[in-house]
């Protein structure tokens, strides 16, 4: 059992990070002698179920390999507007099809993905990384050495997904848009 001390400073440390938080990190933080993985990744459940319940505007999720305190998404514009923040920026059609080409290919040149797309992609991609959703990943082993690239953690942070696994397979993503069409 975790004491109130240890369970102060992972909800502190959650609150004030700017990404997630690693299980790991919090044990070494707080002294292996103190607290296990176990005990930790215990409390951090008992957290999330704690504010699961339909009166907490928070909620606490498992993302890119750690947690992180989020807002409920239906507060989104309500809080955007309290805070006097401008619209959230969304990603286009052709960003989430780049997205979705790298996410399933990775690590993939954006001439594969131009063939893929069936369109020039160089600026969504440009866009992308300037966005951190990609990163270059070196140079593909061909004539004119492309460069490759890849999702960022902070695209995993940006879908919620807690690993790149987690994507949908692309064939079960075609049967779900054909079900929902019919």
């Amino acid at each position: 059992m975790i004491n109130d001390a240890v369970l102060a400073f992972i909800d502190a440390a959650l609150l004030t990070s700017r990404g997630p938080v690693m299980v790991q990190g919090l044990v070494e933080a707080l002294g292996d002698d103190a607290v296990t993985v176990a005990e930790v990744e215990e409390a951090l459940e008992s957290m999330r179920d704690r504010l699961s319940a339909p009166e907490h505007g928070i909620r606490l999720e498992k993302v890119a390999g750690g947690w992180r305190y989020i807002t409920l998404p239906e507060l989104d514009e309500t809080l955007r507007v309290f805070h006097g923040l401008a619209a959230k920026q969304r990603l286009s059609q052709a960003a989430l099809e780049v997205l979705s080409i790298v996410a399933h290919r990775q690590p993939v040149t954006l001439p594969e993905v131009n063939f893929v797309r069936g369109a020039n992609s160089t600026a969504v991609v440009r866009t992308l990384l300037d966005r951190g959703l990609l990163r270059l990943a070196g140079r593909k082993k061909v004539v004119g050495n492309p460069f490759l690239y890849r999702t960022t953690k902070e695209f995993l942070v940006h879908f919620g997904l807690d690993r790149i696994e987690e994507l949908p397979e692309p064939e079960k993503m075609i049967q779900d848009e054909n079900v929902e069409a019919e």
